[in-house]
């Protein structure tokens, strides 16, 4: 029988837009001493704003960038914040086959405000259109993750000891007082 591979990220955070998944993702990298990425800050450091992507070469030109991205940040280690759609593209979702995945669910009235800056291409008509994006996504999202963490109401604080305390109970670095890798 061969052995399923062991994880390359720590952590993988998925969710709609707006969930939290770079905020949380960066508490939660820095109490468990890994490092932090965000797969959407690497692909606009690399080919610029994500809706002038989106705006002059369309979506799927956009997952083609987003997949590279996950895949290096994966490869690389740590704690990994993805795209909101980045579960889409069907290599993404092999890509995080074996890997710790963690979804960050909201409400739309806590969405609201988080959305309300414009910079979201597929968002760009409001809280109806994450409902409609993130019930759409959610069965995916769902089917990929080990963990949920609802990002609604709590403090970003609580919320993030409680996920470096599953991460800890899921690697065993709590028993052990290493770090895994």
């Amino acid at each position: 029988m061969t052995a399923e591979p062991a994880p390359r990220a720590d952590l993988v955070l998925i969710g709609p837009m707006g969930s939290g998944k770079t905020r949380l993702g960066k508490r939660v990298a820095k109490l468990i001493g890994r490092p932090f990425a965000d797969t959407d800050k690497i692909v606009v450091a690399e080919h610029g704003p994500i809706a002038d992507i989106f705006d002059a070469h369309g979506e799927p030109h956009f997952r083609a960038l987003e997949r590279d991205a996950v895949a290096g940040a994966i490869t690389a280690g740590g704690v990994v914040s993805l795209g909101g759609g980045a579960v889409l593209d069907e290599q993404t979702r092999a890509l995080l086959g074996t890997e710790r995945v963690v979804l960050l669910w909201t409400t739309p009235e806590a969405v609201e405000a988080r959305i309300a800056n414009g910079k979201r291409p597929l968002v760009r008509g409001g809280v109806d259109d994450w409902i409609r994006i993130a019930e759409s996504r959610r069965p995916i999202y769902e089917a990929l993750a080990r963990h949920l963490i609802d990002t609604s109401s709590r403090p970003i604080d609580h919320l993030a000891a409680e996920l470096a305390d599953w991460w800890r109970t899921e690697t065993g670095a709590a028993q052990t007082g290493r770090t895994p890798s």
